[in-house]
Order: C-alpha cells, then sequence, then structure tokens
C-alpha cells in the first residue's frame, strides 16, 4: 500500500491522516503483546498443574 502523506492530509484531513498512521504503527505491537500475555497465561497454569 504505497500512499503519499501530503496527498492524504490535503483529501481527508489531518487528523484522519494521524489516526491512520498510528493505527497501523500500533497494529504489531498490539500482536506481539497479544502473544506475551498468551505465553504468561499458559505458563503460570503450567505452573499451577505442576
Amino acid at each position: 500500500m504505497e500512499f503519499d502523506i501530503q496527498t492524504l492530509i490535503s483529501n481527508i484531513g489531518f487528523p484522519i491522516t494521524l489516526s491512520m498512521y498510528l493505527l497501523i504503527r500500533i497494529e504489531g505491537k498490539l500482536l506481539n503483546l497479544t502473544d506475551s500475555i498468551n505465553n504468561l497465561s499458559n505458563n503460570i497454569l503450567s505452573i499451577k498443574k505442576g
């Protein structure tokens, strides 16, 4: 997905462009956080069983 930032800002406005940028950037971090939480849950369950 290739786009020009200046074109987006002029077409849809700064707040929407900024929101889109932040959502795209944070998506990968949220996936990592979800994986970490799942790993933590599995570790806690394995400790309780052991």
